[in-house]
C-alpha cells in the first residue's frame, strides 16, 4: 500500500511542534517520493545532520516504502529569513 500525503502529514505532526508543513508528492501521485519542507523550534540549535536524522527516524516506517525521499527543516526564525530571501 502506497504512502499517502495524509500518512506523512500524521506521522510528522505526532513527532514535531509543526510552525509550517509542506508535502510534496513528486511520483506523480503513485506515492513512492516525497520532498518535504518542516518548519519547528525543535530544530533550534541543532545542524542540519542531526535535523534529518530526527525526521528519518520519527519517520522511518513511512520512509521504508519510498524510492525517494527528500527533507527542508528550518527553524521558525530560519524559515521567516529564507522567506524574506526568496521574494
Amino acid at each position: 500500500m502506497p504512502v499517502t500525503v495524509e500518512d506523512l502529514e500524521r506521522a510528522i505532526r505526532a513527532a514535531f511542534p509543526v510552525s509550517h508543513l509542506v508535502i510534496e508528492d513528486q511520483s506523480s501521485g503513485c506515492g513512492s517520493s516525497y520532498a518535504i519542507l518542516l518548519v519547528s523550534e525543535v530544530f533550534e540549535g541543532k545542524n542540519t545532520l542531526a535535523r534529518h536524522r530526527l525526521i528519518n527516524q520519527a519517520l522511518k516506517q513511512e520512509i521504508s516504502q519510498l524510492h525517494a525521499f527528500s527533507q527542508k527543516s528550518f527553524t521558525p526564525v530560519q524559515y521567516a529569513a529564507h522567506q524574506a530571501k526568496s521574494g
